[in-house]
């Protein structure tokens, strides 16, 4: 296992990458990159373990639903890179073991890439979304057949691939990159149909980062300082990716398997993550509530109310889809896609209404509330303090310290980037709508309705 100092210098090593219009040499010392770098080196040194033998556990899928509940309260505290290679090696080992029957050689040359990843240790961000081009073509019909990452050249010893993809969380910061289709790919598409490992450093990957740089301050940002992301714009530039990372080329029959296989772990940690989300503005809404004094107020009262329900729903989404799960041939567990995908899309389609209550109960001051740094200044602190109490017992600075927290997680460059995230986040709404009218027993539905309404002797 790698430590922290370990990972700082395997990142430094030439990979070509951008932000805000300059080439970034070295991610881990960069002043705005670095930030997200610390993250994740404080997370090495968090699961290090001495010893040639020693595997971080959550590497593996887990073998029974009781280890993956058991799990979930780990996921919530991870940093990014380590949850989406939590999942990258959960979607390659669903693959091998959904393949297995079909092309075993497929299903080992996965299982070795698994094994030797789990021995270096190593972080891997997910490839799926590519640029697309026109929505309504499919890729073999793009006027830009690049729209969608191809396979341009083939030789024994390996492939050349060009394209982008788009939304990749954490691409500068890991070592991999697995690159997978974003959907099922035609008979006619096979060159869209590209499974391979690219490391980062690879001639001809380009990686442009979009993020946000919480300010000196982190009194001011908790959620922002927290949850710091950088997302990867990656594009690669005919770049040769060597035969033994090829997990799967020219097979369409497999596109499929992949992206639905990556939809599987994107969702159950997007649940994850929405619990959390939902009780934290629970919380949120109670204590501002509390500070403002208008905590028995019926309407406030009620909002607070269907706060509480949404993450209870959400809660029990998630504790359905765990205890449900399902044992693949490999003997590994997955969770219940018709429970994932109908608890995310709730999640996900209700977000917003949530948002706007915790904002209606805290009112106008999470956007206007003065800076930590005010309350620090000695001619201006001591007003401030004043004016922002509401009590004896509800300090001004800790009233506005709420208020700077809400606005973070809700209103800020990170409540913005969060909201998009639980809404696209695993695929839109239309990808988990997709997954549940084919997970759904309709069957078993319609033959209640005509039973239950006498109907039967019609049909």
């Amino acid at each position: 296992m790698m430590t922290g100092e370990e990972y700082r210098k395997s990142v430094n090593d030439g990979r070509e990458t951008y932000f805000r219009g300059r080439r970034i040499h070295n991610v881990a010392e960069d002043p705005d990159l670095g930030r997200m770098a610390d993250h994740v080196a404080a997370a090495y040194d968090g699961w290090y373990q001495p010893g040639v033998e020693a595997r971080n556990p959550l590497m593996m899928p887990p073998s029974s639903p009781e280890e993956m509940r058991e799990r979930m309260p780990l996921w919530s505290r991870l940093d990014v890179l380590t949850k989406v290679t939590v999942g990258s090696l959960s979607t390659l080992m669903t693959v091998a073991a959904r393949t297995r029957e079909q092309d075993n050689d497929t299903a080992d040359r996965i299982t070795a890439y698994v094994e030797d990843a789990r021995l270096r240790d190593i972080r891997i961000p997910q490839c799926i979304t590519d640029a697309k081009g026109d929505r309504s073509l499919r890729p073999a019909l793009q006027s830009d057949p690049d729209a969608y990452v191809r396979v341009v050249d083939r030789a024994p010893d390996g492939v050349v691939i060009r394209g982008a993809k788009l939304h990749i969380s954490g691409a500068s910061f890991g070592h991999d990159l697995m690159v997978i289709p974003t959907k099922r790919m035609k008979p006619d598409e096979g060159q869209f149909s590209i499974a391979c490992m690219v490391p980062v450093s690879s001639p001809g990957v380009q990686v442009v980062n979009v993020g946000f740089s919480p300010t000196a301050d982190e009194r001011e940002q908790p959620g922002s300082w927290r949850h710091l992301v950088f997302d990867g714009f990656v594009m690669f530039n005919d770049v040769f990716v060597p035969t033994p990372r090829v997990l799967s080329d020219d097979r369409p029959e497999f596109s499929a398997t992949f992206a639905h296989s990556l939809g599987i772990w994107e969702r159950l940690g997007g649940m994850v993550h929405q619990v959390d989300q939902a009780e934290r503005l629970v919380g949120l809404a109670l204590l501002v509530a509390e500070a403002n004094g208008i905590q028995k107020i019926s309407h406030i009262r009620e909002k607070i109310d269907e706060l509480a329900i949404f993450a209870t729903i959400l809660r029990a989404g998630l504790e359905a889809a765990v205890s449900n799960a399902h044992e693949s041939p490999d003997g590994y567990y997955y969770p219940d896609e018709l429970f994932t995908n109908a608890a995310k899309y709730y999640g996900a389609a209700s977000y917003s209404l949530m948002v706007r209550h915790l904002h209606d109960i805290a009112g106008g001051s999470i956007s206007t509330v003065p800076g930590v740094a005010d309350f620090d200044n000695p001619d201006t602190g001591e007003g401030l303090r004043k004016y922002m109490s509401t009590s004896p017992t509800v300090s001004g600075e800790y009233r506005a310290r709420l208020f700077l927290a809400i606005r973070d997680f809700t209103a800020s460059d990170f409540g913005g980037w969060n909201q998009v995230g639980v809404l696209q986040g695993g695929g839109g709404l239309f990808a988990q709508r997709v997954v549940t009218r084919g997970k759904f027993d309709f069957d078993a539905a319609r033959e209640m309705a005509l039973d239950e309404a006498g109907l039967k002797e019609f049909l």
